[in-house]
């Protein structure tokens, strides 16, 4: 049987992975995989005998067991917390912003972003910030100061409609992916990090770096990196700078499959949290050991329509079989 890295090198860099996952996992089976758009990937077709069923990427569903309005609550993070928090479930809180005039008609006041000023005011001066609907990490970041926060709201609106404000929190990032409630894996996650040439300042390897998630769609944070009296420092070679922030995978950051010293309690948190949402698939995010108190858990989000790219990089396609073969039983095209 071909290997899951035979199929990855037959296709070009853009090809969307869970496409490459869904024939793997056809082929795996005995199922029927047809790409129906020119070899991009972006549109296929999985079936038996009897049924076909298809799949789009980009915005589109890999998890059609969840149902619309869990996977569509879910990706609004103000609204996914309203629910986890009246299930009793512990979440970082937040309230929102929009950006734009439009709509203002149908939403009520204390919403706008002149409000988002006095939200920061409360939290201290410090908040981390991020679009309401939005994934991958972009624009995910703490802001410090009110400039910052003006200028950060300016940038956002181009691409988004809303933010989500919140305290700043630190502790242990994990990620729990979990199908009806089973623990399929649990990874810590890393934030990201420069690797040092010897040659090239901190600056460049910044500039290089935000350049590659720009064309990748997501946002850079340079006052993540430092302040400006180190930025011209030559990195030496396999020397690591650290970007602090966000973690995510799609923004350079890291995970290793590991658990929280406190596992049960972090995953039954987590179990918790998708049961709230009615999602039978979902990687669900939380920090522990906050302010190094380790009974302190909570639930940064609940993801509904997860990367599984982790799982590829580990050399774990068995789990990617476990997860799609759940994925097919679910719409009928598997018995077991």
């Amino acid at each position: 049987m071909p290997t899951l890295t035979d199929f990855r090198a037959a296709r070009l860099p853009f090809y969307p992975d869970q496409t490459i996952y869904a024939e793997y996992a056809c082929h795996a089976f005995g199922l029927d995989f047809t790409e129906m758009d020119g070899g991009t990937g972006l549109a296929f077709t999985v079936g038996s005998r009897s049924r076909t069923v298809a799949f789009g990427a980009g915005r589109g569903s890999f998890f059609p067991q969840n149902n619309a309005t869990a996977a569509t609550l879910a990706n609004d993070k103000y609204l996914a917390d309203v629910v986890m928090i009246k299930a009793g479930i512990a979440t970082l809180g937040g309230q929102y912003f929009f950006l734009h005039e439009r709509y203002r008609a149908h939403r009520p006041p204390g919403h706008e972003r002149a409000d988002a000023l006095a939200c920061f005011h409360e939290l201290g001066g410090m908040a981390f910030v991020k679009p309401l609907a939005g994934s991958r990490g972009d624009f995910a970041q703490t802001i410090s100061s009110e400039p910052a926060l003006a200028a950060y709201l300016d940038e956002v609106a181009r691409y988004y409609d809303a933010v989500l404000m919140q305290p700043v929190f630190a502790g242990k990032e994990y990620r729990v992916f979990l199908l009806d409630g089973e623990v399929v894996f649990s990874a810590r996650k890393w934030q990201p990090a420069l690797l040092g040439d010897g040659v090239r300042t901190i600056r460049e390897l910044y500039g290089a770096d935000a350049k590659a998630l720009e064309l990748r769609g997501i946002s850079s944070v340079p006052s993540a990196i430092g302040g400006d009296d180190l930025l011209d420092h030559v990195l030496p070679d396999g020397v690591r700078w650290t970007i602090s922030g966000r973690m995510n995978r799609s923004a350079g950051g890291s995970m290793q499959f590991a658990e929280p010293d406190h596992a049960q309690a972090a995953f039954t948190l987590a179990q918790r949290a998708a049961s709230a949402l009615g999602l039978r698939a979902a990687a669900v995010d939380l920090f522990a050991d906050i302010a190094d108190d380790p009974n302190d858990v909570r639930v940064i989000e609940v993801n509904a329509n997860p990367s599984i790219r982790f799982l590829e990089d580990s050399g774990r396609d068995d789990l990617i079989l476990k997860i799609w073969r759940h994925t097919l039983y679910s719409i009928g095209l598997l018995d077991v």
